[in-house]
């Protein structure tokens, strides 16, 4: 079984200087794919996300901060709520297949996604580096010293802090995103190896239907090529 085959990682350029006032707003990390904190889909922010262009948001936040952070443009957008605490027993990597579903439905409908939460800092910043690692196939690493735990996130981090350099997710969502790497690469050479077993096995049955008689031949083919 081959390994999994990823597409290359487009290329977005990020802003030449970074500047701290910057983190008040959002920044594309790949086309069609925004990182902002929720100032950047406030109520005043309107016409700034109809002028980029987006269609779908991802809105972060705890049970305590629903009353703050919240949906502003049901009517106008489409949302997906995704409860998260910004601590570092937060389960995130429960999260990570409905963040990429419904990226992924955005994307394939020629829409675009702002993913946001507080700050857009750390729930959000996550939520995106795992959607980029599982896309493109990009490493997480974890290293030891001195007893003490360094996660790197090497390309992935990298591509995202190069957009929106204040990122930092905490120390329990690193973890996380470390021990989602294997887990998306072999669901990805499992699905690769379903594909290739399904194929060889329709093959298999067209060549078995070659060498029958020719009475009912259609009808057989037509439902093989149906199931």
């Amino acid at each position: 079984m081959s390994g999994p085959v990823y597409p290359a990682c487009p290329d977005v350029c990020g802003p030449d200087e970074w500047t701290y006032v910057m983190r008040r707003d959002m920044q594309e990390i790949i086309p069609g794919l925004f990182l902002g904190p929720y100032s950047s889909a406030m109520r005043s922010k309107l016409e700034q996300l109809t002028r980029l262009g987006i269609t779908h948001i991802v809105c972060v936040r705890q049970d305590i901060e629903s009353h703050f952070i919240r949906p502003n443009f049901p009517d106008k957008f489409k949302y997906l709520t995704l409860n998260i605490a910004d601590t570092v027993t937060e389960n995130i990597i429960q999260h990570f297949a409905k963040m990429r579903q419904f990226v992924d439905e955005s994307l394939a409908n020629g829409g675009k996604t702002l993913v946001h939460g507080n700050a857009g800092i750390s729930r959000s910043a996550a939520l995106v580096l795992a959607y980029i690692m599982e896309k493109y196939g990009l490493t997480c690493k974890i290293t030891f010293t001195n007893f003490s735990i360094n996660f790197k996130l090497r390309e992935a981090f990298s591509l995202v802090q190069q957009r929106r350099f204040c990122i930092n997710p905490n120390e329990g969502f690193i973890a996380q995103l470390a021990e989602f790497e294997p887990i998306y690469k072999a669901q990805r050479t499992l699905q690769n190896g379903q594909c290739s077993t399904e194929k060889g096995r329709n093959k298999r049955r067209f060549d078995e239907l070659d060498d029958r008689p020719s009475q009912g031949l259609m009808a057989e083919a037509m439902d093989v090529a149906n199931s």
